[in-house]
């Protein structure tokens, strides 16, 4: 694991990666160096047999802002192709995230806004303090959240995404979780014990029923129940049937004693 990280800080401890944001300076801001490293980092996380879960979290008070002021003030003077060029990083990035091999949990400890929401929503899994705030505030600019809009709508909903990609409002960490945004909101001093929950939950079920599971509802969602999504679907339960996985852990169930992956 490349351990040359400038704004991010990384540990792996049994099987289980922290990425955390560490700029809480810039309230975790992100720029061009912020969005290179996460790719980079969970590119090579999703690759590492040690690593069975990712949970991804931050520094300071505010768990992301958004995009870093200097780098915007930068971005003022780009020509159309930087701007599109610079765009598709940040694509690419939230990309790298969603399509992880690895579940990625998001420890949300403080307010969320703008394109930190985009981070939140490429990952599986949310759980947010009470008093985090989110907001979509890119209107106020004069900008849209275009980037973070496939993974934004995906996780809150496009009738809550109506609202908030046009008013900008802030929002609580209670309504954050009413439309579906985050899956949990728990006090401080509880983030740790909930969050440890959910990696031990991850961490107990089999490694390739998980990755196999996070591709499943990727791409089922939205299909229409056709002849085609029958035999897909009919096609996926057969093949982790007869995986070393899945005979082990229906095996070990039947024999009443913990499946090999948990040794």
């Amino acid at each position: 694991m490349n351990m040359d990280y400038q704004t991010l800080s990384i540990s792996i401890a049994d099987k289980l990666a922290t990425v955390t944001l560490n700029r809480p300076d810039v309230r975790n801001a992100f720029n061009e160096q912020t969005i290179n490293e996460l790719t980079l980092a969970f590119n090579e996380l999703g690759r590492d047999d040690v690593v069975r879960a990712i949970v991804l979290a931050a520094n300071g008070p505010a768990f992301c802002a958004g995009a870093d002021l200097n780098w915007m003030k930068k971005m003022a003077g780009y020509t159309h192709a930087e701007n599109h060029a610079d765009a598709m990083q940040l694509a690419q990035m939230l990309r790298a995230i969603y399509l992880c091999a690895k579940p990625v949990v998001a420890k949300v400890q403080g307010d969320c806004y703008a394109g930190g929401m985009g981070l939140v929503a490429a990952c599986d899994i949310a759980v947010a303090v009470e008093e985090a705030n989110f907001c979509l505030s890119e209107a106020k600019l004069g900008l849209i959240p275009a980037t973070i809009s496939p993974y934004v709508i995906k996780a809150m909903g496009e009738n809550a995404a109506r609202r908030y990609f046009l008013t900008a409002e802030r929002f609580s960490a209670r309504e954050a979780h009413r439309i579906g945004f985050v899956h949990e909101t728990v006090g401080a001093d509880a983030l740790d014990t909930k969050v440890n929950e959910i990696v031990k939950a991850l961490l107990t079920n089999s490694p390739n029923a998980v990755k196999e599971a996070k591709v499943l509802v990727r791409e089922v969602v939205n299909q229409p129940v056709s002849d085609a999504l029958l035999a897909d679907t009919a096609l996926r339960i057969a093949q982790i049937r007869a995986s070393e996985q899945g005979r082990e852990g229906v095996q070990s169930f039947l024999e009443k004693r913990k499946p090999n992956w948990l040794n």
